[in-house]
């Protein structure tokens, strides 16, 4: 009411906003929330249909997805609230942070804390600097409940979730425990091992082997590369990509822009259907690109055991992969995001992974476990001459 500009309210998925927000009823008052936060006298419009106010000021007001933030590219916020940002796709800051700093505006995170991932490196960033505010509120801290609640609330979670889900679960919704697993993480504890083992850490570009790359093509979706590099027994996750709305050519003119010596680029076997409008399959569209090894994996079955087949190959080769903190650090957050989603009528964990945010990497990543066996190890003087031939492209 006071500065007239465009103000997002963002949840980690579009759908999520819809149902958690703006069709969501008090239950005390029998109104819905948002009549009730944003009342008629104050309203000019309001849109259902892409969940929009404007005010009679001339202000306006949105609910947004992490999942779609530059679909609104044309009408730049000066507020944003993120709500569930642990959820969400950490992507959609750094899109956001300089519009807000051209428009002079703000932005608030509010979350429930989900391992050391992107808001813990927000959090442990922000801490000591001036230009933030950063509170952490435990539940045994804040005197709204007694000592005596939260321990019925975690024995509840105990028989809910088991005994160490139900612990990690009330530690990481009650106390803000930044060392609490994520429950149901497919490869939270393989992740945990690989910080405590110092795999997590700078991983140089070897010169000497080929980098090869895996690909989760996104419609809808982000497109998600994975870099990487197979030393010895080692595997050297040494960079990493992600973007939306691109041409596949952006993507293969950034890889061909880093330098690197590349082997085999693996894509998901879908990579093989052809579209309609140019009757190319997007593997040849990548050949014709990057040259001939481009290949996509074989479907051998429906696509829910092929799920299960790669993640079980995902964790057969974590304990040997080496991660880039620095170059991989959202890649590295969504698998340690990825998780089973919840039967909340059976209580207990579906055989199938939530799809938000961290989906398109782990995709990826299990795109490189399934098709690692066929790369090639090293480089050539043929490599290295194709490779200039492609950059001189």
């Amino acid at each position: 009411m006071k500065r007239v500009g465009n103000y997002w309210h963002m949840l980690p998925q579009y759908s999520q906003a819809r149902k958690s927000v703006w069709e969501a009823v008090n239950p005390r008052t029998g109104k819905r929330r948002i009549d009730e936060a944003f009342p008629d006298d104050i309203c000019e419009t309001k849109r259902s249909q892409d969940m929009f106010i404007r005010f009679k000021n001339g202000a306006t007001w949105q609910l947004v997805g992490s999942d779609s933030y530059n679909a609104l590219v044309g009408s730049p916020p000066i507020g944003v609230t993120a709500s569930e940002w642990a959820l969400a796709d950490p992507a959609a800051w750094a899109y956001l942070r300089p519009i807000l700093l051209e428009n002079g505006g703000w932005a608030v995170f509010i979350t429930t804390v989900r391992g050391k991932n992107h808001v813990w490196r927000m959090y442990d960033g922000a801490k000591d600097d001036p230009d933030w505010f950063v509170q952490i509120l435990k539940a045994s801290e804040t005197g709204v409940m007694t000592l005596a609640q939260l321990e019925k609330e975690r024995i509840e979670y105990q028989r809910e979730y088991g005994v160490d889900d139900g612990d990690a679960l009330f530690a990481q919704e009650y106390e803000c425990d930044w060392n609490a697993a994520i429950v149901g993480s497919y490869y939270g504890r393989m992740m945990r091992d690989a910080e405590g083992e110092g795999r997590i850490t700078g991983v140089p570009y070897d010169p000497m082997a080929l980098v090869h790359t895996s690909w989760d093509l996104g419609l809808n979706d982000a497109t998600v590369v994975w870099f990487f590099q197979v030393v010895g027994r080692e595997i050297h996750l040494i960079d990493y990509l992600a973007n939306n709305g691109q041409p596949l050519a952006w993507y293969a003119s950034e890889l061909l822009k880093k330098g690197y010596a590349y082997g085999e680029h693996i894509l998901p076997h879908d990579g093989e259907a052809r579209e309609l409008q140019t009757n190319r399959s997007r593997v040849e569209t990548l050949r014709g690109l990057l040259g001939p090894h481009v290949r996509a994996l074989t479907a051998n079955g429906a696509e829910r055991i092929l799920v299960a087949d790669g993640i079980n190959a995902v964790r057969t080769i974590l304990p040997r992969c080496w991660f880039d903190a620095k170059k991989c650090a959202n890649g590295i957050d969504a698998l340690k995001a990825y998780r089973r989603e919840w039967d909340e009528k059976k209580k207990t964990f579906m055989d199938r992974p939530v799809h938000d945010w961290a989906s398109d990497p782990a995709d990826a990543f299990r795109y490189l476990a399934l098709g690692l066996d066929t790369v090639r190890l090293t480089s050539s003087k043929d490599d290295a001459g194709a490779f200039r031939r492609l950059r001189g492209r």
